[in-house]
């Protein structure tokens, strides 16, 4: 009898810590989105073009860039050394419980006009309340960006940010913190920046280290397609922006024609889906 109880009051009991990470943030996310007062500043169409391509003014043009995205990675998923295709098995659950959760949060945005999507350039087809490009948007896009991840690991074998792992996470935290709560005005920033920061610092607390130097390393080579997918989202070679963005609701910081906010977002949504990866397959 001694023992059941003993089984019962284990399995009852909780990790405080971990608790208080995991729902501090969202309760403060929460306050702030049901306290939101919606804006009706008009939409920014107006941002830095590097270059504009007649060929983009086409309503086509958001799945043309995840078609082409997709089919550049899908015929390198087969290389051998990367075998990328063996990856699938943990990798596609991740996608889909991550995108779950960013969708959820691409909806709830989408209806408070913190952002709108530009009819010129998708096909029109709505679920949701999205594009369906917006929804394959969450599969398609980190399906390309986790194979360099995986390249990286199987390319380049030093771990080159192992020793300085520890303060750039610090560094990161730090920095996204103070900047969601010094920006708390700004419903894209303060939200992006304290979920991150706050999801970070549980990785530190909680999760092994074995790959987040290594995550920190790919995610500068990830830097490379995501501006140039970004920059087409953001009408860095087109007339107008396929994404429009409230301007009171981001720093206003762009780099190109891209958010700084959606830098951060990235590497969040990133992260999440690499811990889940990770998580499957070091228990086979």
């Amino acid at each position: 009898m001694s023992q059941v109880m003993t089984k019962n009051k284990a399995a009852l009991n909780i990790d405080w810590g971990k608790t208080i990470l995991i729902f501090l943030p969202l309760l403060l996310v929460s306050v702030q989105w049901i306290n939101y007062e919606q804006v009706t500043e008009e939409l920014v169409y107006d941002v830095p073009i590097n270059r504009q391509f007649t060929s983009f003014e086409t309503n086509w043009l958001y799945a043309l860039v995840l078609i082409f995205s997709f089919l550049s990675v899908f015929v390198l998923s087969f290389d051998k050394r990367v075998a990328y295709y063996k990856t699938w098995k943990y990798l596609f659950p991740a996608i889909a419980i991550v995108g779950i959760i960013f969708i959820a949060w691409d909806v709830i945005f989408t209806e408070m006009n913190v952002w709108q999507f530009n009819p010129d350039y998708y096909l029109g087809i709505k679920f949701l309340g999205l594009p369906i490009e917006e929804l394959l948007f969450f599969v398609i896009i980190p399906f390309c960006s986790v194979v360099l991840y995986e390249s990286a690991n199987k390319y380049i074998k030093r771990d080159f940010l192992a020793g300085a792992e520890n303060w750039i996470s610090m560094l990161l935290i730090g920095g996204l913190l103070i900047g969601g709560i010094a920006f708390w005005d700004k419903i894209y920033t303060s939200t992006t920046f304290i979920l991150t920061g706050s999801f970070l610092f549980y990785h530190v607390l909680f999760l092994p280290d074995t790959y987040r130097s290594r995550f920190y390393f790919a995610f500068i080579f990830i830097l490379i397609p995501f501006v140039i997918v970004d920059g087409v989202l953001t009408g860095g070679y087109s007339q107008a922006p396929i994404v429009l963005y409230n301007p009171e609701e981001y720093l206003g910081l762009r780099i190109f024609s891209i958010p700084f906010e959606d830098f951060v977002y990235g590497f969040m949504m990133l992260l999440a889906i690499v811990t889940l990866m990770e998580h499957w397959r070091s228990q086979n």
